[in-house]
This record gives C-alpha cells, structure tokens and sequence, in this order.
C-alpha cells in the first residue's frame, strides 16, 4: 500500500474492519438478530445467532444515515454466507437510530450500551461511561443490563471522540496513538480551560507557539476530557464494576487518568486484536440482544 505524504494522512481515522467468529455454526438455529448502531462519527453492526455473537463491523458514518447503515450491514455479512433476509429481527440504535432502513424497530442508544456492556464483561457491571462521537454518556444498570439512571453531557464535542479527532488532526498524531503519547509527559500540566472543542483547539494552538510540546498540550486536553467524563459519572453516582464503552475506551490516556480522579479501576477491555469483543460494539451487541427478546415475544416464546 502507497502511504500519503503526512499532510495528507486521517490522523483521526479510526480502523475500519470486521470479525467473524466462524467456529459458530448459524445454520439451524432458532434465532438470528441484528443491531445497527449509527453513531454521529462510527457505525457499528452486530449479528446474534441465539444470542451469542456471531460477527461484528465497525465502520466510518457518513453523510447519510441510511446508507451508512447500509454499509455497516453489508460489511457485517461478509464471510459469513449469511443473507439479510436470514435475520429474523433488527434493532436500530444509536444518533441515526430512526434511519436504519432494514430495522424493525428503533431503540435508545443508553438501552443499547447497558445491555451490551452486560453482555461484553457480565452482570457484575453497574456504572457504563459512554463516550460517543459528539456526546457523553454515564449510565447506571442492575444484573441483567437494565438502565436504572443515565445523564447526558450538553451538546457538545469537547471530551467526546469527535473532540479527539479534531486534536488528532491538530498535533497530527494518529488517533488510536493519542492516549499512549499523551502518557509520555513526566508530569500532567493543568488541563486546557475550554469546554467548547473549538475554542480548546485555539487554545492548544496558543500554547505550541509558547513552546508546549504536542505531548504537553496532549496531555492538558487529555486530562480535561477526563474530569469532565468523570463529573459525569460522579453525578449518575459511580458504583463497581464499571466499564468505558466507544471509542475512547480504547485511549489509555482517557481511561488512566478517569481511573485516577475516581479512585476505582475500570474492568479491563477485551483484546478485540486477538478475537475479543470490542468496547465499540457495545451498542450494537445490546440493540441484537434486545432485537432477540423482542422477537422471541412476537412469536409468543
């Protein structure tokens, strides 16, 4: 592959890719559902074959909501020798939830996320953060995934993924290297003071031409992002275990210093590398497991 000069490379591109977990055999089984989370910067789609995943992509949104989930669905069935009409229910989630063309039903993502992180690291899960691409989410849930409190941070992109992309592209240091470079500092500088990305990007720009390394100015923003995460939760009322879903659970930069204002450890993410499910998913997952329940009590079940 010809790599792009540097200017021109997506430093905020997040990877694309898909898994398919072929030791599950779907043929003759009783159920096989489907979630589509459209998010504002991702989508996501999940196949369940009773219950238990099957496959999973994970995909850039578009401009377009319908055909994003489009896309994410055509991708998901790659390898899989599964067609869309062997789905028997599909749940549409997430900031697109009501354009997913092949759902039979539209569902929040804050139901989506509990009940997939339940199924991603298991009942003992109580306190979810969400960090989708323009809004955050901390969420309370019982055993079995049920939402018992959520809040929702203003709309806005600072401390969301879509803040991070923005100072990816800035400091031009590829998205999924951020949270480690932002760890590299010896000591973490007081973080940036804008809340609104836009006007915490004029700051970071201010701050380079004083001298700030990009690490420096990483790590502020970093730390920013964090305390406003962590507020959030503190305010939903933090209780173990608790878990980051999207994207930003993958940023060891965000996870450490949540994990320091908390005081609490979050539960390890799965390696999604060597065939565990993936933080970003968590969406999704939850959406084809609800679409199961759903479609089990049409039939009476």
């Amino acid at each position: 592959m010809t790599e792009l000069p540097k200017e021109q490379k997506e430093f905020w591109r997040w990877q694309e890719y898909h898994r398919v977990r072929n030791d599950r055999n779907w043929k003759n089984k009783d159920v096989i559902t489907a979630g589509v989370d459209v998010g504002s910067v991702g989508s996501k789609a999940a196949i369940m074959i009773d219950g238990e995943m099957y496959a999973w992509a994970v995909t850039r949104t578009g401009s377009n909501s319908p055909d994003s989930a489009k896309k994410v669905m055509g991708m998901v069935l790659e390898d899989t020798d599964l067609k869309q009409s062997d789905i028997q229910y599909t749940v549409g989630t997430g900031y697109g939830r009501v354009n997913v063309p092949m759902a039979n039903k539209a569902i929040t993502e804050i139901a989506c996320h509990a009940k997939g992180a339940n199924y991603i690291w298991g009942p003992s899960v109580r306190t979810i953060l969400d960090v989708g691409g323009q809004d955050i989410k901390a969420i309370h849930c019982d055993e079995t995934g049920r939402v018992t409190a959520f809040l929702m941070n203003d709309k806005c992109a600072a401390g969301t993924g879509r803040g991070m992309e923005v100072f990816a592209d800035l400091l031009q240091i590829p998205i999924e290297d951020i949270g480690k470079v932002s760890l590299s500092v010896d000591e973490d500088p007081p973080p940036v003071s804008c809340t609104c990305v836009a006007f915490a990007k004029t700051e970071a720009i201010g701050l380079l031409r004083k001298g700030w390394t990009k690490e420096k100015v990483l790590a502020a923003y970093t730390r920013a992002m964090a305390i406003r995460m962590a507020n959030l939760v503190n305010r939903v009322g933090l209780e173990k275990d608790f878990v980051i879903t999207g994207g930003q659970s993958k940023n060891i930069g965000i996870v450490s210093r949540i994990e320091t204002i908390l005081g609490v450890k979050t539960l390890p993410s799965p390696n999604w590398r060597e065939g565990g499910l993936d933080p970003m998913i968590a969406g999704a997952a939850g959406a084809a497991l609800l679409g199961k329940a759903l479609y089990l009590k049409s039939k009476g079940s």
